[in-house]
């Protein structure tokens, strides 16, 4: 077939008519995402009737002495409770850090250390609210 002297001979791109499908498929830039929104609202769900409970528990515990509090928190129902608190608060907090110094932080290293710092704080944090809770229940 001979070629039109007024097209060149390159081969037309068109990219108009595509879809933006396979940005979707891939999920992103991050390739990830739903495990991290999904685990977002189960723990702030969770923290709804946990904090609200924690509420109730400390504004009833005022002018307790400190027998009464230790007596309170040596029942499992409280212990459990004040437990699960702590680890849905501090899962929730380093998932949001983590979305946002993602979004954010363009730096690679830079994004990477503040990474890993949040989740160790978050980790550190956990740990020293669980054994002081665990110190004083048991």
């Amino acid at each position: 077939m001979p070629s039109n002297p007024d097209l060149p001979d390159r081969a037309i791109h068109v990219d108009v008519l595509r879809s933006q499908l396979k940005r979707v498929r891939g999920l992103g830039s991050a390739h990830s995402g739903s495990g991290t929104w999904w685990a977002e609202r189960l723990t702030s769900i969770a923290l709804v009737p946990l904090t609200l409970w924690f509420i109730v528990s400390v504004i009833s515990l005022e002018g307790a002495t400190r027998a009464d509090v230790f007596a309170w928190l040596h029942a499992p129902v409280p212990l459990v409770l004040i437990l699960c608190m702590v680890v849905a608060t501090f899962w929730h907090m380093e998932q949001g850090l983590r979305v946002v110094i993602d979004d954010y932080v363009r730096s690679d290293v830079l994004r990477i250390a503040m990474l890993l710092l949040s989740r160790g704080v978050c980790i550190v944090a956990a740990l020293l609210c669980v054994v002081s809770a665990l110190r004083l229940g048991l």
